[in-house]
């Protein structure tokens, strides 16, 4: 009878400890970006660069609190960006950059890989965290994506943050509308002073030395859910409601626990066109790519074709993370289970 007990004693003690956080096998991956560009060593003074890594690594722990403690991978994309939107090195939330008419339009899209359930906004001003917002479209309407003054409105009522747009406001990203307004009022920078001409067909920059600041964020948790999140403030200077990748389902976000979570950023233009995020998802289920191979697919074959540029984060159901980019950088991280987050900014 003793070693009966004993025997269900330690049965149980394994079963515990097996549903513990991190142990008994189970994996989890969280990856984060804050965009990519003309990101160089010379050109980032070491005060700069601490702040982007220690605000990189911020990020990282807010999502792998909920991951290491057995939660979903839906709150920890959300909580790892509402932490780079409340940022303002990131052209996304209180680091958006402004727009033609000078203000800050806000974009955001979240994706839950378990039942392929999405939700986004677009051109907002008054909601601080838009990715809140997207995830509240997503699970509290009947719709995936509202916009503008409509999109305000349901915020409001679900009882978010809502700010004066002046909560945006940062002189840096002010400066950088002038900057461009005098350069060629005509033009758009992806970020930090670049100019693209907007009439005719897209073409490259003038100014090569830009910053994509989309920020996002995918992760697989212990239940192998995958979900994906991203959140940006678009480019200096555009005009008409432009719209880019960021919040479009299949463009710049997509989530499938069948294949992988991914969030891109870079010249939105381009992605939409490829329906990239998707397509990475597409790839690895039809062509059974792995996440390396359907990435690179994408953003060292097919986005540089039609002339555009910029990378992404990926995660698949396996946890297997993939952060390709064409740029000269990419502020980039991982965080496993292990808990030793590993962050980059530069190519090399």
């Amino acid at each position: 009878m003793r070693t009966l007990i004993l025997l269900l004693t330690l049965f149980l003690m394994t079963d515990i400890q097996a549903q513990q956080p991190g142990a008994g096998g189970k994996k989890f991956s969280l990856v984060i970006h804050g965009g990519a560009g003309t990101i160089l060593k010379k050109n980032m003074t070491p005060e700069k660069e601490k702040a982007y890594q220690q605000a990189l690594n911020d990020a990282l722990q807010a999502g792998y609190k909920i991951l290491n403690s057995g939660g979903s991978a839906l709150d920890a994309v959300e909580a790892t960006v509402r932490v780079l939107e409340d940022c303002p090195l990131f052209n996304a939330g209180k680091g958006a950059v402004f727009t033609n008419e000078g203000k800050n339009e806000l974009d955001a899209s979240i994706m839950n890989g378990k039942n392929l359930a999405a939700g986004s906004v677009a051109s907002v001003t008054t909601i601080r965290n838009p990715i809140t917002a997207a995830r509240a479209v997503m699970e509290r309407s009947q719709h995936v994506m509202m916009v503008g003054a409509g999109a305000e409105k349901f915020a409001k009522q679900q009882g978010l943050e809502i700010v004066d747009p002046s909560y945006f406001y940062t002189e840096e990203r002010w400066q950088g509308l002038l900057k461009v307004r005098a350069e060629d009022p005509d033009s758009v920078a992806l970020d930090h002073g670049n100019k693209t001409k907007t009439t005719g067909m897209l073409k490259q920059p003038e100014n090569r030395d830009y910053k994509y600041g989309t920020v996002g964020a995918v992760a697989v948790d212990m239940q192998g859910n995958l979900a994906a999140a991203t959140s940006t403030g678009g480019m200096t200077n555009k005009k008409f409601g432009r719209i880019g990748d960021a919040p479009i389902i299949g463009a710049g976000t997509y989530a499938d626990n069948n294949t992988v979570a991914v969030s891109c950023t870079g010249w939105g233009e381009f992605f939409i066109r490829l329906s990239v995020a998707k397509t990475i998802s597409d790839l690895m289920e039809y062509k059974n790519f792995t996440v390396k191979q359907a990435t690179d697919e994408l953003i060292h074959k097919k986005v540089p074709a039609l002339g555009g540029d910029g990378g992404l984060i990926a995660v698949d159901k396996n946890g297997n993370i993939a952060m390709p980019f064409n740029t000269e950088g990419m502020y980039r991280g991982y965080i496993k289970q292990d808990g030793k987050p590993v962050i980059a900014i530069y190519k090399d």
